[in-house]
């Protein structure tokens, strides 16, 4: 089996720190490939045996025509939070549900393209998470007379079949180093059938005494998966976020759906 890894899952570029963080509209600027597309994620629900159609946008941001090829990927999420691309078919993989409006598309200068696909469940398709990643690659027609890839853009898309839902609870907790900074980590595990995330905002109070609020980081929690998740020290407004000094106690309830997680925990490096 073939697979491209590509940095984060939630801007998808030519990573998807947004699969999982797309809070902004991914872009990609390159020889030939100069596009937003918007909604970076799809967070879909759909019934078996029914077709749910869905459509997303691409501004070509260029001065030049853009011309795009459009196909299916697989991916997997790994525990590094980085995601591999796959294009043969993996198990369980419901890309075989998935239509297409077509391969290959033109935008002029500036202008925009409603591109549409669809999802149909088989009738006998039981409670489930169908995910998949549709990707928009640039073409360049002027390197060499041949047509080139110029770049592309993943657009994750997570559909629940029937009453699939996510089961989400705290494994454990700890402090790890990312981007050289000690952080507070949730571990956290869903039992259910359906990726879940984790919103909303918890309090803290460091060794000196500081409140500080923390977020949690924008990741999906697949079915079946123990996902490390970390809170993020947030700033007021639009001052930098605080130095945590730890040991930091962190109180509060997150949010998943319309569900809650409780949170009562000290972390200490």
């Amino acid at each position: 089996m073939q697979t491209e890894p590509l940095r984060r899952l939630g801007v998808l570029i030519v990573t998807l720190g947004a699969l999982a963080l797309g809070v902004t509209a991914p872009a990609a600027h390159a020889q030939g490939f100069s596009a937003y597309v918007t909604p970076p994620r799809f967070e879909l629900r759909v019934q078996p045996g029914t077709t749910l159609r869905q459509v997303f946008e691409l501004q070509q941001t260029g001065n030049a025509r853009g011309q795009y090829r459009v196909y299916t990927n697989d991916w997997i999420f790994q525990p590094d939070q980085t995601v591999d691309f796959v294009d043969a078919l993996t198990p369980e993989s419901c890309r075989p549900w998935v239509a297409i409006e077509r391969r290959e598309f033109a935008v002029e200068p500036g202008a925009r393209y409603r591109y549409r696909f669809e999802i149909t469940p088989p009738a006998d398709t039981p409670a489930r998470e169908c995910r998949f990643a549709i990707m928009v690659e640039g073409r360049d027609p002027t390197v060499g007379g041949n047509v080139q890839a110029a770049g592309r853009i993943g657009i994750v898309v997570y559909a629940a079949v029937g009453d699939a839902a996510p089961r989400l609870e705290l494994a454990d907790t700890r402090v790890e180093t990312l981007n050289g900074h000690a952080t507070p980590v949730l571990l956290v595990r869903n039992t259910g059938n359906a990726h879940g995330r984790l919103g909303g905002f918890v309090e803290g109070t460091d060794d000196a005494g500081q409140r500080i609020e923390f977020g949690p980081a924008d990741l999906p929690i697949l079915p079946g998966e123990t996902r490390r998740v970390p809170l993020v020290a947030l700033g007021e407004g639009k001052q930098a976020a605080p130095t945590v000094r730890f040991p930091v106690r962190i109180q509060g309830k997150l949010e998943w759906g319309r569900n809650t997680l409780a949170l009562d925990a000290r972390f200490a490096p």
